[in-house]
């Protein structure tokens, strides 16, 4: 049971982290309008942005550079690593 609930917290890490690092790449690239790149970019908003909004808030932009999602993936890797030993200490 443990073990599954803890496969479960790696996939749900991984993903998230993969929507986070295509939401940065799609804000750099201007991609010509279609419809389903518009579909696509409006979920990558929908999904990242309220997380990635508590690390703007904090962390104002430098220049042109904005590093809150560099510390936003940072954050998500300790949540995962400290939730991940703690399931598996639990077994």
């Amino acid at each position: 049971m443990i073990s599954t609930l803890v496969s479960f917290l790696t996939a749900l890490y991984y993903v998230y982290t993969i929507l986070i690092l295509l939401y940065i790449i799609m804000s750099w690239v201007q991609l010509p309008y279609n419809v389903w790149i518009g579909r696509v970019r409006t979920f990558l908003h929908d999904t990242v942005e309220p997380y990635l909004g508590l690390f703007r808030r904090m962390i104002p932009p430098i220049g042109a550079f904005d590093l809150s999602p560099i510390v936003a993936l940072i954050v998500l890797g300790l949540v995962y690593q400290i939730l991940a030993n703690i399931l598996t200490n639990l077994e």
